[in-house]
């Protein structure tokens, strides 16, 4: 069987992430970074598509590799309508929707799929996908409940990264993804933590702006009477409330840097305002686990840990100690969203899976 030849884009708020495999070979990843005054130079995220793309062909073209010879681009997926967990082919209504932001949101991770069907269409039978965006919906209809009929909780979370996490487990203990009942833990500038039920995502803290632990950047669940009080108390501005939530939270607002290394190495050097938050924020991570435990019925066959704040010893045994007694739990550390973006692509081209119709 000849070998695949599938290009992966993964937009992030700073860089572009881009690699080349051949079926589940690696032969070429680079990951561009973007100052902060080539980005600045655009008012919107969407104005970013040519920039971005162009610097995505010259990389490609200073490899020495043939795009016309690439049979599947797979973006990274962005802020879409919910939708179930799967390979999606790149269509207009996507596009439409990718260019719009989920409730008018925008995030960079929008570009990926628009940028890989523009370069798909200038290439003889290739096609453009998505797999897994951070929209992935698989919630029991109990888990959308919140307090008020005003407000409808939902699944946005790290949805790529712990499916993939999930297949690779149940790979190295000879089981079926869709067998097990999983709790996955992401951990990067984001934090989110899912109740995985034999493949489905049912239950799962809404990890861009709304609930859960806080992280490097976010702040996670708050006091909601103390926000509201502080919304309308005059002193901020809507802009400014909502960085709190995303971007200025976290790390950030407690230790001033949203670098989770710098907080181990504070930490690990005695650091006492370092330690607490850190341990807070592992605290909150663990507290999360076990109401997904619950969520599982107490059925769990694994927890598993990924993410780049995994690598941090201290961090996961703080975990660990307080979550050992509901079910293993094996540490994955870092992300290969690149490889994972990849499978997804190959499983459509080797037929093993049928891409979606995103409607």
């Amino acid at each position: 069987m000849s070998k695949k030849v599938i290009l992966t884009i993964n937009p992030g708020s700073t860089s572009t992430k881009i690699a080349v495999f051949h079926s589940n070979e690696l032969i070429f990843q680079k990951n561009i970074r973007h100052s902060s005054e080539e980005i600045d130079r655009f008012a919107k995220i969407s104005e970013q598509f040519g920039y971005r793309k162009e610097i995505i062909i010259r990389e490609l073209e200073e490899a020495g590799i043939d795009i016309s010879g690439i049979h599947a681009i797979v973006g990274r997926g962005g802020l879409l309508k919910p939708i179930p967990s799967g390979v999606y082919e790149v269509n207009e209504r996507m596009k439409e929707d990718l260019r719009n932001g989920l409730r008018g949101q925008q995030h960079a991770s929008n570009l990926g799929g628009l940028i890989a069907d523009d370069i798909a269409k200038n290439i003889q039978g290739a096609k453009a996908y998505i797999a897994d965006p951070v929209v992935v919906d698989e919630l029991e209809d109990v888990a959308r409940y919140s307090g008020h009929p005003a407000f409808k909780r939902t699944s946005i979370f790290h949805a790529l990264n712990q499916k993939a996490i999930g297949r690779m487990h149940a790979l190295t203990i000879g089981r079926k993804y869709e067998e097990l009942n999983l709790i996955i833990v992401h951990l990067g500038g984001g934090i989110t933590v899912g109740a995985h039920l034999k493949g489905r995502v049912i239950d799962v803290n809404q990890g861009l702006d709304g609930e859960g632990p806080f992280s490097p950047e976010r702040s996670g669940t708050l006091p909601s009477g103390d926000l509201v009080r502080l919304c309308f108390s005059g002193k901020y501005s809507e802009i400014e409330v909502l960085k709190m939530i995303t971007g200025q939270g976290g790390l950030v607002a407690f230790l001033g840097t949203n670098n989770a290394y710098e907080v181990e190495q504070r930490v690990m050097e005695g650091d006492i305002e370092a330690t607490n938050v850190q341990n807070a924020m592992a605290y909150q991570v663990a507290k999360l686990i076990g109401a997904m435990a619950v969520v599982l019925d107490g059925e769990v066959d694994a927890i598993l840990v990924t993410g780049g704040i995994a690598y941090n010893k201290i961090f996961v045994d703080y975990i660990k100690n307080k979550t050992a007694k509901i079910a293993q739990i094996e540490v994955y550390p870092g992300e290969d969203e690149m490889r994972a973006l990849a499978l997804n692509g190959l499983m459509v081209l080797d037929g093993e899976v049928e891409a979606k119709v995103y409607e």
